[in-house]
């Protein structure tokens, strides 16, 4: 189909790089925000959580990813059962979701809202296709970030498998101009890792020196999460490690991170 690829906060991290791909590669892109600019033909404001704005952010679309997201469990689902009402009234071919390793195996209350949406888009009729990823190094950065404002930097005692931002847009703007394909692969960086090793690789690539601390939380969640089911050991990447993104950076101290809505 030639219609445009609607990108769903395409403010966030991940949906500037997943635009920045479709149109590297030529492809017709609509940018859906809240906060959309006031310039710019291919931007449209649109809530998610009202509807307001999607049935012209998807109209004509021969595909929408869905990466806006937030930190409520509720709003996410809201979200995407709203995109999938207008999606169905507007005949969308292709909804791509990118969700979280692991939702389906750590009972923590951000990822239930992911697995619900996943489910949601399962069940909806459309044709779709699911991408699962481990956690950023935006975000990892950005929680050391915080972290590091004390004398003694707490983490929690469990693993991270970060993976770049870019390698994610890299197989969702591949997946965005193919077919339909449910659940694939989950997608995950390229070393599976202690947090506090990282918290420490954070304070040498920013000149800190902290006592770092892993921190165990009770709970079915932190168990789950010390056990693993957030990662994907047998689905690593290429793409850069934690000290490789921290040294291209431009500033590592910062404590923002833009999910985008």
């Amino acid at each position: 189909m030639d219609g445009p690829i609607v990108v769903t906060g395409a403010t966030g991290v991940l949906g500037r790089e997943v635009v920045a791909r479709l149109v590297g590669a030529g492809r017709p892109v609509r940018r859906t925000s809240r906060t959309a600019p006031s310039a710019g033909a291919d931007w449209v404001h649109a809530d998610l959580l009202t509807g307001e704005g999607l049935p012209a952010a998807t109209r004509d679309a021969s595909a929408v990813v869905h990466c806006a997201t937030s930190q409520s469990r509720s709003k996410d689902v809201i979200a995407t059962q709203n995109l999938i009402e207008i999606a169905r009234r507007e005949h969308v071919a292709h909804l791509l979701y990118i969700s979280i390793a692991g939702v389906d195996r750590v009972p923590y209350p951000y990822y239930r809202g992911k697995l619900e949406s996943e489910r949601l888009i399962e069940e909806s009729g459309l044709p779709f296709t699911i991408l699962r990823a481990t956690q950023f190094h935006d975000l990892l950065r950005a929680l050391f970030a915080w972290t590091a404002k004390s004398p003694v930097m707490a983490v929690p005692a469990i693993s991270f498998q970060p993976v770049d931002v870019g390698v994610v847009a890299d197989r969702l703007a591949e997946l965005a101009v193919g077919s339909p394909a449910g659940r694939v692969d989950d997608l995950g960086g390229p070393q599976v890792r202690q947090a506090t090793d990282l918290a420490r690789a954070y304070l040498a690539a920013t000149a800190r020196r902290r006592a770092v601390v892993g921190v165990r939380l009770p709970g079915k969640a932190f168990h789950a999460f010390r056990a693993g089911g957030h990662l994907a050991p047998d689905h690593a990447d290429g793409g850069l490690t934690f000290e490789q993104y921290l040294a291209g950076h431009p500033d590592a101290r910062s404590t923002s991170y833009r999910p985008g809505w």
